[in-house]
């Protein structure tokens, strides 16, 4: 550091150690309260990010936390429906209130801007991201304790969003028994690391059936290999889902704060001492 140095680092043109890198962080809204962030990712569609995602915020509410979802998967929104949720977002000209679920969960998603469900959101990556932002600076987040942050499948602008511009202390990663999803999950949790984010736990989603006559287990996708997986990366907290008729249900049908279940119970508790 030279010897004249101000100590202001906006108006420095030296690389000393001192030096602080830019940060992308944005402010949330004035009014809002969020305690903690946690990013929901996976490699590829389709292995129930979503579901993952509504499971632990129900988990940590039932715990006595007060939980948010941030929807973040702008085009592929499914948690208004996961929840039974049906009504629009309201707002004044300053702010938007998020929707809270029948147990508490105060929720954000496209979905409930949109004149009908099924419109679909024809936008480019960075008007996405700029929504994405928006749901985070424009909605009052009140008392939350632990927010969820369902991102789509991935490493694109969302992702990257996300990462940059929310104060995530950690994220969750999904998985499928497949081999490919293994390899293509890879991407998302190198991403993580070079952003500096901690990977709580990786859920296995549908990593088997259990037979209800006999409770015999059955890999209908293959053999599982997420114990390789979580070894390989330095991940500590592994859990595995079934597939289940009950909580597919449960989803279809706006019940998810319902689910009966332990298999995410361990990440939950690692979530609860953050």
């Amino acid at each position: 550091m030279a010897e004249e140095c101000s100590h202001n680092c906006s108006s420095c043109s030296q690389n000393c150690d001192s030096k602080k890198p830019e940060s992308f962080l944005e402010n949330p809204h004035e009014l809002s309260d969020i305690k903690k962030v946690i990013g929901i990712v996976s490699g590829k569609g389709g292995v129930g990010k979503s579901i993952v995602t509504s499971l632990l915020a129900v988990l940590m509410q039932r715990r006595g936390f007060n939980t948010a979802i941030l929807d973040a998967d702008i085009t592929g929104p499914s948690i208004p429906k996961t929840f039974g949720i049906t009504g629009k977002v309201e707002g004044t000209d300053n702010a938007l209130f998020p929707t809270k679920s029948k147990m508490g969960t105060q929720i954000i998603s496209t979905n409930m801007l949109l004149e009908k469900d099924t419109d679909p959101v024809i936008w480019r990556g960075p008007v996405i991201a700029g929504v994405v932002k928006q749901f985070w600076t424009d909605v009052i987040w009140k008392d939350v304790d632990f927010m969820f942050v369902d991102m789509p499948p991935g490493t694109g602008d969302v992702p990257l969003t996300v990462f940059q511009s929310l104060p995530i202390c950690g994220i969750v990663v999904v998985t499928s028994p497949q081999e490919l999803v293994g390899m293509v999950v890879k991407k998302a949790v190198k991403m993580a690391e070079m952003m500096k984010i901690p990977v709580l736990g990786v859920v296995e989603n549908m990593s088997y059936f259990e037979c209800p006559d006999c409770h015999e287990k059955h890999n209908i996708f293959g053999e599982s290999h997420i114990e390789e997986f979580a070894k390989e990366e330095g991940i500590e907290t592994i859990c595995k889902m079934p597939l289940d008729k009950k909580l597919a249900s449960a989803c279809d049908k706006g019940m998810i704060e319902l689910f009966e279940g332990d298999w995410l119970d361990n990440l939950a508790e690692k979530i609860e001492k953050l």
